[in-house]
């Protein structure tokens, strides 16, 4: 039996950004998996925030030089790597000078939620998709964490469906409590939108705010799992949203926990 191959992504990892309980998690669980026989990669965005020089990123040259639309627009995509210190893990970074040289994650230095982040997660769910294509590599799952990464389940459901290397990928989506109160403009869904993917299919979305990319993740994802600490309405809302999909990991225990997500993988794998 071949290793499964499982694909992580998410906005953040330890040791090179740190702003939520994301980036442990995405550091812990890929090499936990890796030592239990699965073949990992492991996908972010180059936020500003992450010192090249010191975490020793280099531009994988091969990867880089395709464009990514988003809406009406194209934006060069920069794929760096680097290894993480002490572990047989390398991370590939998604870059753009135009959303990923700012010093700061989704806030600016006032705290006012950056307008286009709605473009800089398109961005960089399109970016991951298309590198994993030019990697030739076929993920048997896409464990998508937290908002920004919701996009991938729709993707992988409707315009990635048919590539080959897609063709049998299913998706975990786990959601935190990383929210924010801003809501996006009325051009978000033609910015989302490509060739098969209409309004019908980001009814989730309509609301155009943090709930509605989680809504949309739990809509075309095939399971989805809830950080710790979640709150009440967020629960709620999950219970509501993703009914049969939903998959309990309580357990404070790393064993335990590392032993749920495997077995979650391997289900889906079939």
């Amino acid at each position: 039996m071949s290793k499964l191959r499982i694909l992580y992504v998410a906005s953040e990892i330890n040791p090179f950004l740190q702003t939520s309980e994301v980036a442990n998690f995405v550091r812990a669980l890929p090499q936990a998996m890796q030592e239990k026989g699965m073949e990992i990669r492991i996908l972010v965005p180059r936020f500003g925030l992450i010192n090249e020089r010191k975490n020793r990123l280099h531009e994988v040259v091969r990867l880089s030089g395709i464009n990514i639309s988003v809406g009406e627009e194209e934006k060069p995509l920069i794929i760096k790597v680097a290894s993480i210190p002490n572990a047989k893990l390398q991370v590939y970074f998604i870059d753009n000078e135009d959303y990923f040289q700012r010093k700061s994650v989704f806030f600016d230095k006032q705290n006012k939620f950056y307008a286009d982040n709605d473009e800089r997660a398109i961005f960089f769910c399109k970016g991951v998709l298309e590198t994993v294509k030019k990697l030739g590599w076929a993920p048997d799952v896409v464990h998508c964490n937290d908002w920004m990464t919701s996009l991938i389940p729709l993707y992988l459901k409707t315009t990635y469906k048919n590539e080959p290397l897609f063709k049998e990928t299913k998706s975990v989506f786990a959601i935190y409590n990383n929210g924010f109160s801003h809501k996006f403009g009325d051009d978000l869904f033609e910015k989302i939108k490509m060739v098969d993917i209409d309004d019908k299919l980001l009814a989730p979305l309509k609301s155009k705010d943090y709930e509605g990319f989680l809504k949309l993740g739990m809509e075309y994802a095939d399971v989805v799992v809830k950080g710790e600490d979640i709150s009440e309405s967020l629960t709620t809302m999950i219970q509501e949203s993703s009914k049969d999909k939903q998959f309990e990991i309580n357990s404070e225990e790393k064993d335990q926990l590392f032993e749920s997500y495997y077995n979650i993988y391997t289900d889906l794998a079939g």
